[in-house]
C-alpha cells in the first residue's frame, strides 16, 4: 500500500502503510478465526450457539463474572455481552444469579455444557498451535514479539481513548 501525503517523510509513508496493513490484517484475522470456529462447530453439529458465544466462553472459562466485567475488561461491547449472556443462559451453557449486594447485577459462569464447548475450543487452539509448529509457520518466539506489539498497540489505543477524547 502506498500512501501519499506532502506532511509524511519516506520513512512515516512507510511506517503508515505497514500500520495501514496491520489494521487490515487484525480485522481479517478476527473474522476468519470466526468463521473457523463456525466450521468446527458444523462439523461436530453444534448449531444452536454461533462463534461470538463460544468465543465468549472460552474466555469467561472457569472464572464467575458480570456482563460489566466483561465489558470492562474490552472484551465484548455493552449490547452484544448482554444479549449473548442471555441466549447462553436461555440454552444451558450458562449458570447465572444476581448479586446478593447489588439485585441489579448478574454473576454468570459455566455449565458442564458450557465447559465442554470451551474445552473443544481448547483443543481445536491446540491443534492449531501444534500446526503451526509442526509446519514452521512461527515458533514461540515469534508469537511472543507478535503479542508484545500488539499488547504496545493496545495500551496506545486505550490511551488515546481514555486521555484524549
Amino acid at each position: 500500500m502506498t500512501i501519499h501525503s506532502p506532511l509524511l517523510d519516506g520513512s512515516e509513508r512507510a511506517l503508515m502503510a505497514e500500520y495501514l496493513e496491520n489494521l487490515a490484517l487484525v480485522e481479517r484475522l478476527h473474522r476468519l478465526l470466526l468463521d473457523v470456529i463456525k466450521d468446527e462447530f458444523e462439523r461436530v453439529a453444534i448449531l444452536e450457539i454461533n462463534s461470538v458465544q463460544a468465543l465468549l466462553l472460552f474466555n469467561i472459562g472457569e472464572n464467575e463474572v458480570t456482563a460489566g466485567e466483561l465489558k470492562s475488561r474490552g472484551y465484548y461491547q455493552g449490547s452484544n455481552v448482554s444479549y449473548n449472556l442471555k441466549k447462553l443462559v436461555e440454552l444451558g451453557y450458562m449458570h447465572h444469579q444476581r448479586s446478593d449486594i447489588d439485585r441489579r447485577s448478574v454473576r454468570v459462569r459455566l455449565t458442564e455444557k458450557g465447559r465442554r464447548v470451551r474445552g473443544m475450543l481448547s483443543e481445536l487452539f491446540g491443534k492449531h498451535a501444534e500446526g503451526l509448529a509442526k509446519r514452521g509457520l512461527v515458533d514461540t518466539a515469534a508469537l511472543e514479539h507478535m503479542n508484545q506489539s500488539l499488547k504496545r498497540m493496545e495500551r496506545y489505543w486505550t490511551e488515546q481513548i481514555r486521555y484524549i477524547y
